[in-house]
């Protein structure tokens, strides 16, 4: 899979994170702790279940799943633990330092790590003398007591402990010699990780290497970073280059306020440029698929502009950035896309050139060039498209269809006769009720549907695939849905009476597809692209079981 026109290769990296690597580096994913913090995200004991299997797949070293005495669900999920059967991956329960006035024996929430089934704990504690005295109302002296105290209770349980140095960068800004006295005390109480935390992501990355290198001297540091400041992977890279051999992190970034150090960022970024390895040999490749998973869990989109993993990390536009990569593909992409699972695109508009539009073409037909006439008249056709208002550049399953007309090789699967839609809002009391029927006609056959919605375009879509799953009832349309559903007024000037542009992007729950539709009546342009998205879907699936049939 690897790539001879740039400096990195599947090959030589495989070659570079194994018998020349460094020193490798610990991974250690919070999404179901820490992650589950962050607005709208909110998982069940079957998604967290989902996803700790999801990340044991992909091979990081710690699961940090959950704190088990703070509510019923991540106790269930303990509960439920030992049936994961993990292969690369350990769990962590997550909690705090005894409570002041308590001895770690007597404190519940510490019990309740005990019980959980999990070898390893993290526990966090202060490091910053401004939250010992004012957040926890305790003495500094008190402080490293609880610190020392709770770690050599857990230790002594046989537990592997983490140590999460919470506002250590605060603190140590503040006053450096306190945060490292709690480093101290956390060490010699058998600690097995020092993780320092810049919990309010308000530090620099010179800061963080200044504060990693000031405590290097106490063992096996790692680093925690927030991205209040957009720097939260920049602080991370700059911890490992700092002597931190353990990073904690979310896959996708998911946290509290801004988010948590995205390690779908960080991860490629240590293999790909340090030769620091973090994943299995060969695990790299999956990091789309289970970023992109992990988010279908999660019910959110994964970010289209995430380094690396999103779908607009290598998509190219401009037809000069398409044409020099087709001849240096290192010109306008730092990495092979295939590396981490990824795929190039080249977005089809009227500012592209022929080689984008050619390389598109060739997944239809391998003997295209961007010399062939059909070409120059694709290109004709997007411009001329473009300027009444359509856009390919985000609807790759419209433009594959538009491809395939100009290529000759489409052929229509179904047709829609007719097709209504009613919306009734009775009056203030009544219930509001959406319905749709359609006719269609398959190889002369006729059929008719009718069904309800949550809206109009809701009704048109269930009456549609209705009414074709009796003909296509092994390709699966009945779990194809609309992940996203975006209208923009083209032309506002003329009101209500503007074109509208209806984006649409379907999903199998393996793939994922756009299609685009235009018209002066919304649910017109809303069935234009729900039909391309249902003939994308029946294509796409004819194509992978009969090759050629098109």
């Amino acid at each position: 899979m690897g790539d001879a026109g740039y400096g990195i290769s599947v090959a030589n990296t495989i070659q570079l994170t194994s018998a020349n690597a460094a020193e490798p580096i610990e991974i250690l994913d919070t999404t179901l702790r820490d992650g589950a913090q962050g607005e709208g995200i909110s998982f069940s004991v079957q998604d967290k279940l989902a996803i700790a299997r999801s990340l044991d797949e992909l091979g990081v070293t710690w699961i940090e799943a959950g704190n088990p005495g703070s509510n019923p669900k991540d106790m269930e999920f303990f509960r439920l633990a030992e049936t994961l059967d993990l292969k690369r991956s350990r769990l962590c329960a997550f909690g705090s330092t005894r409570k002041k006035g308590l001895s770690p024996a007597e404190d519940p929430f510490l019990k309740a790590l005990l019980d959980a089934s999990a070898s390893a704990v993290v526990i966090f504690g202060k490091s910053w003398d401004l939250h010992v005295t004012e957040v926890l109302g305790v003495s500094l002296d008190e402080n490293i007591a609880m610190i020392a105290e709770t770690i050599q209770f857990l230790k002594d349980k046989g537990k592997t402990v983490l140590y999460d140095a919470e506002h250590f960068f605060d603190g140590w800004n503040a006053n450096p010699d306190y945060a490292l006295q709690t480093l101290r005390a956390a060490a010699e109480s058998g600690a097995d990780r020092l993780v320092l935390c810049d919990t309010n992501g308000g530090n620099f990355p010179e800061t963080i290497a200044e504060g990693i290198l000031a405590a290097k001297a106490f063992g096996n540091l790692g680093i925690h970073a927030h991205n209040d400041m957009d720097m939260a992977s920049a602080c991370s890279v700059a911890a490992v280059r700092a002597g931190c051999r353990h990073v904690q992190g979310t896959l996708l970034g998911f946290g509290e306020r801004c988010g948590n150090a995205a390690l779908a960022a960080i991860i490629p970024s240590l293999e790909l440029k340090l030769n620091r390895a973090c994943l299995p040999p060969g695990n790299l490749e999956r990091l789309s698929e289970v970023s992109r998973r992990i988010a279908e869990i999660a019910n959110v989109l994964a970010p289209d502009r995430m380094p690396y993993i999103g779908s607009h990390a290598f998509s190219h536009k401009a037809g000069m950035h398409a044409d020099a990569i087709l001849k240096i593909r290192h010109s306008f992409e730092h990495i092979d896309p295939s590396l981490v699972g990824n795929d190039r695109r080249f977005l089809m508009s009227e500012v592209g050139g022929r080689s984008a539009i050619a390389e598109r073409a060739k997944k239809i037909d391998p003997a295209i060039t961007k010399d062939h006439p059909v070409i120059a008249d694709i290109a004709a056709k997007l411009k001329t498209l473009e300027a009444g208002g359509w856009q390919f550049e985000s609807a790759d399953g419209s433009f594959e269809l538009l491809a395939r007309r100009a290529l000759g090789k489409y052929k229509p699967l179904f047709k829609i006769d007719a097709y209504r839609v009613v919306s009734e809002h009775p009056g203030d009391n009544a219930i509001s009720c959406c319905y749709a029927w359609v006719k269609v006609w398959v190889d002369g056959k006729q059929e008719i549907a009718a069904a309800e919605g949550e809206g109009p375009v809701n009704a048109l879509d269930r009456a549609l695939r209705k009414a074709l799953t009796p003909f296509f009832s092994n390709f699966d349309i009945e779990k194809v849905r609309l992940s996203d559903f975006k209208v923009r007024v083209i032309d506002g000037k003329d009101a209500t009476a503007a074109k509208v542009r209806v984006l649409i992007e379907s999903t199998d729950g393996v793939h994922t597809w756009s299609t685009v539709g235009v018209s002066e009546d919304i649910i017109e342009a809303s069935r234009a692209a729900l039909v391309d998205s249902i003939e994308y879907k029946l294509i796409s699936v004819i194509e992978r079981r009969f090759k050629g049939l098109f």
